[in-house]
């Protein structure tokens, strides 16, 4: 009898829980469709004043003075212009941490809006225009949003959420650190100690209504890489006097595309070795002393990345070697981001709030992408998910839309609040089924 009480206890609790999270959706619907003019102008707002990684002054002040506005405990200057606020729920629960990126890209925007960007920089040594070329003022209206919403629901949350502001995802200039690696190590993540993650990322070449998202790796941990073949210079009428560092990077590039198509087993995970830039030389007639080669690996598991740095160093220095030259090899060389890594059990515990935001068939399984995003530096340290929101227009051809990074990017604003609706409900969900 008493273990019929204990069972009967439980499906009373989960039943009661059910009624709650119900009672929650509806007020978050309700909510994300009333806040839904403010969140568009706040992403006109920072649509129109752009700012490039670790220069996000002006977007910063103002998410930093609306999060105060709401009541929420709030730090600036983390990471360099990043900012993180707290909001503590009524009852005891997990931490749950939310991120959104804020930096811009020296693009010069194409788009015919009232609201384009007009700012221009220098950047590289080159006067540019700087663009939300890949919807990171998106990213910031959803997520300023979603604290409004909580904030308004905070008796009713069972936990406390960090929403985190983050610069510099497409990376810190030259010689400055940033983004997420930074953040993480000035201990973004900590006091109060982060339980879970969730980020998205909006997606032009996805319809508005939609959301995709994958289990494991789901976008490439990446490398970038230089090689250095050292050889020995000559006049170009006199080959034999030289050890061409022309023709065994010719040698080389070739050799490294064994990598892929033997060494890496594509039945589970692919990857990529791309050779970006090749510079030796200055005179027809010279054959010079050195060449320097730039590239990027691009890998959906550690052991897959761990695997071509050894063959990326062991085909570039034998090679050489071979023809009486000699190779350095730096991988990572300026720059290295981890594979974006959705936890697997927690993608399962969450896809039912995915299906129930976006409705089942508007929610499909994403193939895994060789593009990067910094969110995996959380991703290491806390079980995290990362989903991707739809922004293109309905009937639009996915293979026409303007593509991230580019001066046409453009996005249907219509889909911000399913965005809104979605990380409100990932964060009650998970507070209302987490013991």
């Amino acid at each position: 009898m008493r273990i019929h009480f204990s069972f009967f206890c439980i499906v009373l609790c989960q039943i009661s829980s059910f009624a709650q999270t119900k009672n929650l959706h509806a007020k978050i619907d309700a909510a994300a469709d009333k806040i839904e003019s403010q969140t568009i102008f706040w992403r006109r707002d920072f649509h129109e004043h752009p700012e490039l990684g670790n220069q996000e002054f002006r977007t910063a002040k103002i998410v930093a003075a609306f999060l105060r506005s709401l009541g929420l405990e709030v730090k600036e200057g983390v990471g360099k212009t990043g900012v993180v606020a707290i909001l503590n729920g009524a009852k005891p629960g997990p931490v749950i941490a939310l991120r959104a990126d804020m930096d811009a890209l020296p693009v010069t925007e194409r788009v015919n809006l009232p609201f384009a960007s007009k700012v221009t920089t220098t950047y590289n040594g080159q006067q540019v225009g700087v663009m939300h070329a890949c919807g990171h003022d998106t990213h910031m209206a959803i997520l300023m949003s979603v604290a409004e919403i909580l904030t308004g629901m905070k008796n009713d949350l069972k936990g406390s959420v960090k929403f985190i502001f983050q610069p510099a995802e497409e990376g810190a200039p030259a010689g400055e650190e940033g983004g997420a690696e930074l953040m993480v190590k000035e201990g973004v993540l900590e006091n109060p100690k982060v339980d879970v993650i969730f980020g998205l990322h909006i997606n032009s070449q996805t319809e508005v209504g939609k959301i995709s998202y994958r289990p494991g790796g789901t976008m490439a941990g990446v490398n970038d890489f230089q090689i250095i073949v050292n050889g020995k210079s000559a006049h170009g009428a006199y080959p034999w006097y030289s050890v061409d560092p022309i023709v065994v990077s010719a040698q080389i590039i070739n050799n490294l595309q064994t990598i892929v198509s033997r060494n890496i087993n594509l039945t589970e995970n692919p990857a990529v070795v791309t050779i970006g830039a090749i510079n030796g030389g200055n005179r027809s007639n010279i054959i010079p002393e050195k060449v320097e080669m730039l590239g990027t690996i691009r890998t959906l598991s550690s052991n897959d990345e761990k695997q071509v740095v050894e063959r990326l160093q062991q085909i570039a220095t034998k090679t050489a070697e071979a023809a009486g030259a000699s190779a350095e090899v730096k991988a990572p060389y300026s720059s290295h981001y981890p594979v974006t890594y959705n936890d697997p059990a927690l993608t399962a515990k969450m896809l039912p709030t995915l299906e129930f935001s976006a409705g089942k068939d508007n929610v499909s399984l994403k193939p895994a992408v060789m593009g990067a995003e910094d969110f995996s530096f959380f991703e290491q340290k806390v079980p995290g998910i990362f989903f991707f929101l739809g922004g293109m227009p309905k009937g639009e051809d996915p293979l026409k839309a303007p593509s991230h990074h580019t001066p046409d990017f453009f996005i249907d604003e219509s889909g911000l609040k399913l965005g809104v609706r979605t990380m409100c409900n990932l964060v009650v969900d998970y507070m209302y089924s987490s013991k």
